[in-house]
């Protein structure tokens, strides 16, 4: 199997790079696999991790058998992105191995978990959503408004005089302050009434 190796750290743990790629290369030469690409990156959890998304274009177009890492949270920022991620690859038949957590994709047991993670990041957006919900109900509740803050609509009056004064919407919309699509909007809902 052709093996990708995929080692990030964060600017706080520079350390741990080379003892990362050590072992996933041992691990893939035990498994007999030959490792086809070796990925470093520096990333914080919040920012886009490119070179993760050059194995995942490599992934899509079938260079590499299975990917390696050292632990879990050195590839997915949560768990519902694991699992989308882990989903993509089992779709492409691209394997997927955490050396840490013992979790291997490749294998009959290891499919069963991924399958057993799936439900639980289901359960985890089903949780949040219903949190979501609730929040926004109790806030309704207490009168509080839910979602951005009308500020083009309390400009609607100015955005009628202006227009009829001769202005465009783009003249409009850099004089007030707020976008082409809300003087559009609120020129729109000025000619329904």
């Amino acid at each position: 199997m052709r093996a990708a190796l995929y080692a990030r750290i964060s600017t706080y743990d520079q350390q741990t790079l080379s003892m990362q790629l050590n072992t996933m290369q041992e691990y893939a030469l035990n498994r007999g696999w030959s490792v086809v690409m070796e990925i470093e990156e520096t990333s914080s959890g919040v920012k886009k991790r490119e070179k993760k998304e050059f194995i995942l274009q490599a992934a899509k177009r079938r260079e590499i058998d299975v990917i390696v890492v050292w632990k879990l949270d050195r590839w997915g920022r949560s768990l519902v992105s694991l699992i989308n991620e882990l989903q993509d690859l089992k779709v492409l038949g691209v394997g997927f191995v955490s050396i840490t957590e013992a979790l291997d994709f490749t294998t009959p047991s290891g499919k069963a978990m991924a399958g057993m993670l799936a439900v639980f990041a289901e359960f985890e957006r089903d949780i949040l959503r219903e949190r979501v919900k609730a929040g926004i109900a109790h806030a309704r509740a207490k009168g509080k408004n839910h979602g951005r803050p009308k500020t083009a609509a309390l400009k609607a009056d100015r955005v009628k005089q202006m227009y009829k004064d001769g202005l465009n919407k783009s003249q409009i919309a850099k004089e007030l302050g707020i976008s082409r699509t809300s003087v559009r909007r609120a020129l729109n809902e000025a000619a329904v009434k």
